[in-house]
């Protein structure tokens, strides 16, 4: 059985809390967007902050300049101090999907750029934990470096970093994590969110700050003719893959980077590894968008670390031979597939837990921490990003690291920043956490397990400090009804286009009422629509996907009437392309209930 904090009520019904659509607002008389820009478009821009032209020009001119990423002259030096001695240097990279493209895009670049000897190793997180830990610098001095560079971690590692120094091993930190209170003592550092960097743009990825980096050493070595050519740019597509996957705020910077990634990518300008996942995904690399960096490629990559070792997932991306790719692209896949089952199940034991509570769903914690003994640590983020959703409160799942310790990932809300939590439980209780770590939406931690009753209650306390039972509703954001006209393949694929869509810059979302001609349960958990709008048009195909995972889900008859949001969706079968509506909520007005 799964455990919630002691004192915590029952809660019936909790999987009937449905989210509430809301139509985001347009902009003002100050946007000013190309006249020739689709109607539909200039008002999709609007409601997302665009206001000028110049937001939508994603050329690489416009990204923000090397030079005033704080940190970043310190660690082109240290870099050239290792090129001229011909030091062995190894990359020390995180176990997701942004660790692993953080990683090959390192190995690659610095190879490319005459690097005499550059490795690279990804800590097992069930072996050795998050980071630079002492452990892993233990073990990484075997292989004599004289250099460490971590990507996509080590802002924390003040312990690894040490170990380090004592062994005379110099370090580069490269990093995009929120810091603590007090920093490691690194050679040198790179991370646009430690205090007081002017950087503009927060929201790099561990591999856009990698990308950085790089991109300032290629630029010094070709000033001081040691090298010509090699421009890093070559592997945009991996910093478009890592920085899709993290979740990272695709703000206007990290919007160029993932575009121009995205036009390698369909231009067959890729690593092989990225194609061999898209084809094992069954997507097509010249019509490559964000959503399948993110939904097709990122979880397979992930799953590595997640239940294995990422070692196979960056051996995937550095690999130049596409047959040798396509091998570790289906290992990739039959880690991801059983990642799913085992998510699957998990997800199940958490939600008939909450569903077979007998109380008011206002009961339930606003802050809720879930923990079963059976549960696989590399799943429990998964986990709670899935609660999270059906319950619209920050979520932390845990499992059994070991007899005395619990290891737990943490999902967030917008409006509640889950490491500012974290941190304020810690001042509060020193005691309470033993480590933890991440973002304003995601984040890790480890407990003492004979702690985790006091723990849930102090998670729920302070959540309540950021947030009310009504925030708990859940908000579907919508960019309104679609005219009759609107409901067109041409839409559809302009949509697609329009992007990058992401974290931050949401794929569009409509809203509306329709008359259901046919319905059909497919696949066991997924319904199948054919519905008109109800102001006109013709019929187009809907699906819900994993509509009948929802214990309170209804079917819904022929010529009943309902209300959904979705997005345009171009369903590509059998050669034969088909406007298709994705369903990602929908009730039933009138017509029975089925």
């Amino acid at each position: 059985m799964v455990r919630l904090a002691a004192a915590t009520p029952p809660v019936r019904g909790i999987l009937e809390l449905i989210a509430r659509t809301v139509r985001r607002r347009t902009g003002d008389d100050t946007v000013q967007l190309p006249a020739e820009l689709h109607p539909l478009l200039r008002r999709i821009y609007s409601a997302r902050g665009v206001r000028s032209p110049h937001e939508l020009e994603l050329g690489l001119d416009r990204l923000i300049p090397v030079r005033e990423l704080d940190g970043i002259e310190s660690a082109v030096d240290l870099l050239l101090h290792h090129h001229a001695r011909a030091s062995r240097i190894l990359v020390v990279g995180d176990f997701d999907a942004d660790g692993a493209t953080s990683t090959a895009l390192t190995v690659r670049q610095l190879t490319k750029l005459g690097f005499a000897d550059v490795r690279f190793m990804v800590p097992n997180r069930f072996q050795f934990g998050y980071g630079l830990t002492p452990e892993i610098v233990r073990v990484a001095a075997q292989q004599t470096p004289a250099l460490i560079i971590t990507v996509d971690n080590g802002v924390s590692s003040h312990a690894g970093v040490a170990e380090a120094q004592a062994l005379g091993i110099e370090t580069l930190i490269t990093d995009h994590h929120l810091p603590g209170a007090a920093l490691p003592s690194a050679t040198a550092m790179v991370n646009p969110n430690l205090p007081g960097n002017s950087f503009a743009s927060k929201s790099l990825a561990g591999v856009g700050v990698a990308f950085y980096v790089l991109a300032a050493l290629t630029h010094r070595m070709q000033s001081l003719g040691l090298i010509s050519g090699a421009p890093v740019a070559e592997f945009l597509d991996l910093v478009a893959l890592g920085t899709v996957a993290d979740l990272v705020a695709l703000d206007f910077n990290n919007r160029i980077l993932v575009q121009q990634g995205l036009r390698r990518i369909r231009a067959g300008r890729c690593v092989p590894g990225i194609r061999a996942l898209l084809e094992v995904a069954g997507g097509r690399v010249d019509t490559c968008v964000a959503a399948d960096l993110g939904f097709q490629i990122g979880p397979r990559l992930n799953a590595a670390g997640r239940l294995d070792d990422m070692t196979v997932g960056i051996q995937c991306l550095l690999t130049d031979d596409l047959a040798t790719a396509r091998l570790l692209a289906a290992r990739l896949t039959q880690l991801n597939q059983d990642r799913r089952d085992l998510e699957q199940r998990m997800q199940e034991d958490a939600l008939r837990t909450i569903a077979e509570m007998h109380t008011n769903e206002e009961s339930l914690p606003l802050g809720l921490c879930l923990f079963e003994e059976s549960w696989h640590q590399g799943v429990v983020g998964l986990v709670a990003s899935r609660v999270k959703d059906r319950v619209h409160r920050p979520v932390i799942a845990m499992a059994r690291a070991d007899a005395q310790t619990l290891k737990g990932s943490a999902r967030s809300v917008a409006g509640v920043h889950i490491r500012d939590v974290l941190d304020a439980m810690a001042a509060r209780d020193p005691g309470l956490i033993d480590k933890f770590g991440g973002h304003a939406m995601a984040a890790g931690l480890s407990i003492a397990a004979d702690r985790f009753e006091d723990f849930s209650r102090a998670f729920d306390a302070e959540v309540r400090k950021w947030m009310t039972p009504e925030d708990a509703r859940g908000v579907l954001h919508t960019d309104g009804a679609l005219d009759a006209g609107d409901f067109s393949l041409d839409t559809a694929r302009l949509l697609r286009i329009s992007g990058p869509w992401g974290q931050g810059f949401p794929e569009p979302l409509f809203d509306g009422r329709f008359g259901v001609a046919e319905s059909k349960v497919v696949g066991e958990r997924h319904l199948k629509l054919r519905v008109r709008a109800l102001d006109g048009g013709s019929t187009c195909d809907a699906i819900a996907f994993r509509h009948f995972d929802h214990e309170a889900a209804v079917g819904v008859p022929p010529q009943s009437e309902v209300s959904m949001a979705f997005r345009l969706d171009v369903n590509e079968y059998a050669g034969t392309e088909r406007l298709q509506l994705i369903v990602e909520h929908l009730e039933v007005v009138s017509g029975g209930r089925g």
